[in-house]
């Protein structure tokens, strides 16, 4: 099972540099125009995907701050966004090389953000909503990124692109 969430955080990591790196090419404007998206634009939904990340490892790990809301900005700047978003990305690697199999079927107990209650849940399905939770998010970056750049400019996130690049995930068959 570890395997699989080694697999999961090496994608996120090569994802975010395929987006930062598409991302750089966009305009300041572009950048931060609302574009009608979940967050709005296209910085809006970065500083998201950081803030939910941000969130999880704070409940996985029991470290770090809790961001104010859902939609903080947490970075108005792009360079010091994706410096912060390589440093939870090492921090997410880190994380999922120190867990074992006990953790892995272990609980978790935290507390939502939204109407706060507190929730007891199995580690694993917590990791499986995590990785998801980037993946929704990075494909709306890409939708944002696509009808600003052209699907052209806009790299591909599919997540056997990422298996055949690394290996990761890939069993050889005999």
């Amino acid at each position: 099972m570890k395997s699989r969430y080694r697999m999961f955080a090496g994608y996120n990591t090569w994802c975010n540099e395929r987006l930062y790196d598409a991302t750089a090419l966009v305009s300041d404007t572009d950048y931060r125009a609302d574009r009608g998206a979940f967050f709005k634009s296209l910085h809006g939904t970065l500083n998201h995907i950081l803030v939910a990340d941000r969130i999880w490892m704070k409940r996985f790990t029991g470290a770090g701050e809790l961001p104010p809301s859902l939609d903080a900005i947490l970075y108005d700047d792009f360079a010091a966004l994706r410096a912060a978003r390589r440093s939870q990305d090492v921090l997410i690697n880190r994380y999922i090389d120190n867990l074992d199999d006990r953790m892995l079927t272990g609980t978790i107990t935290y507390k939502t953000v939204v109407k706060p209650q507190t929730i007891e849940q199995p580690l694993a399905p917590a990791l499986d909503h995590f990785f998801n939770h980037q993946t929704h998010h990075r494909g709306q970056a890409h939708a944002l990124l696509t009808s600003i750049i052209g699907n052209a400019d806009t790299p591909s996130f599919d997540l056997i692109v990422y298996q055949r690049e690394t290996g990761q995930g890939m069993s050889k068959i005999s």
